[in-house]
């Protein structure tokens, strides 16, 4: 496992749960708006760590920490992800998965297995614009549909989320993803937020009154629409 970073204690990243978060480096996604350029494309290979440590502070916190994250990057380009994770739950904690979804074999085999207690599936845009969204042309979504229809199977407990920019998307864009995951149990609209490190230029959050549009027009495909990050 690549862990290039490791937040300790959060109270945001897993719903309902006190939660570390650990974060894996490497993505196959070049998001221009990603805010998290070191674990992408700036990696630092000299200052990852060691699952030992990880898995050891997790029996000192157990009773304080309640829940793991796994997010990225992308986790699940993780070749031992499946045996960190097994780590984690012996320690006897749940673990959330943040993914894009553009694994879904290694998803079903995730959640089959019994090793991913919660996924949030990042949906990035409507079909006809993911390419551009996810700064690949061409990208072909097969994949990202395939996880979609799994989750939305209920065999895991999940939610899917958007990170909503200026220059990527508008109303016609919103309806049509909820019209693609219509019938999900919960959907999330993210603010947008220029962390300084992004890997594109020039993005911008949407008004919080645009936010709130967007959110009304999502409800009525998904109406377990929420907005997260908008103040």
């Amino acid at each position: 496992m690549k862990i290039c970073g490791f937040q300790k204690m959060t109270m945001l990243d897993y719903p309902g749960k006190v939660a570390c978060t650990v974060f894996t480096g490497g993505c196959n996604f070049r998001c221009p708006f990603c805010h998290n350029a070191s674990l992408v494309t700036e990696i630092d290979y000299t200052a990852l760590w060691e699952e030992s440590e990880i898995i050891e502070y997790l029996y000192k916190r157990k009773g304080i920490i309640d829940g793991v994250c796994i997010t990225g990057g992308e986790p699940l380009m993780q070749k031992d992800i499946a045996e960190f994770i097994l780590k984690v739950k012996e320690t006897g904690l749940p673990v959330k998965l943040d993914t894009n979804g553009s694994y879904p074999e290694k998803l079903r085999s995730l959640v089959t297995d019994g090793l991913v207690d919660y996924v949030a599936m990042d949906i990035k845009n409507s079909r006809k614009k993911y390419p551009a969204t996810v700064g690949l042309d061409g990208y072909d979504i097969s994949r990202i549909e395939e996880s979609v229809n799994f989750l939305l199977t209920d065999a895991v407990d999940y939610e899917f989320r958007t990170t909503v920019v200026r220059e990527f998307h508008t109303a016609d864009d919103i309806t049509e993803i909820t019209q693609w995951i219509a019938g999900a149990k919960r959907y999330f609209l993210q603010g947008f937020v220029d962390s300084g490190n992004l890997i594109g230029s020039e993005m911008s959050a949407l008004r919080p009154q645009e936010m709130v549009e967007f959110c009304t027009l999502a409800q009525k495909n998904v109406p377990n629409t929420v907005l997260r990050g908008v103040k």
